[in-house]
């Protein structure tokens, strides 16, 4: 697991090192229970959201990996650029995307996601494809219990096949060695 994670974000800039409980995604950090009030009491950061850290580490990889900041400016990611599909801090806007058109705040596009109907329609196919896992998973189980019934029905008729092969094989050995002491009876 990540350092950034285990460790509150604030504290260890005081080379302090105690764990986070709650992670803030505005932040990009962990914070400890005493930084977490703190943080809900100051005024910039109130409206920010938080999660507790145990939460937060359920999320996906690919998903905890995306970062907020712009890697060539180290800056805090604000405008979102919809001809290139790519978020843009202050310094991307003015240097690559000074002639685009549809530049967005990033708070605006995220704002009602949740309630979006792109948002709702991949929620609803998510239902669906879990509805679906969960299905095959119940067949494949039927499917694995039905071929273990059918092996152990399918020995037990081989075995039964079995024995009558060998009590037919038994009487006609019987009634061979019979004829063959009757012709050897007749013969002396």
């Amino acid at each position: 697991m990540s350092r950034k994670l285990t460790v509150c974000g604030v504290c260890e800039y005081r080379n302090i090192n105690k764990p986070s409980v709650v992670w803030c995604s505005k932040c990009d950090k962990g914070l400890c229970g005493k930084c977490k009030a703190h943080h809900s009491a100051s005024k910039a950061p109130r409206d920010h959201s938080i999660v507790p850290i145990s939460e937060y580490q359920k999320l996906p990889t690919n998903l905890l990996e995306i970062t907020q900041t712009c890697p060539i400016h180290n800056e805090k990611y604000q405008i979102f650029c919809k001809k290139h599909d790519s978020p843009c801090c202050r310094r991307c806007v003015v240097e690559t995307h000074d002639n685009c058109k549809e530049l967005n705040a990033i708070d605006d596009v995220i704002r009602n996601v949740k309630s979006s109907s792109a948002f709702l329609e991949v929620e609803h196919m998510l239902a669906e494809l879990s509805e679906n896992f969960r299905r095959i998973s119940k067949h494949r189980q039927n499917n694995i219990r039905s071929l273990k019934e059918n092996k152990t029905k399918i020995e037990k008729e081989i075995t039964e096949t079995r024995i009558l092969i060998n009590n037919h094989l038994d009487k006609l050995q019987e009634i061979l060695i019979k004829e063959l002491y009757v012709a050897e009876e007749k013969g002396k």
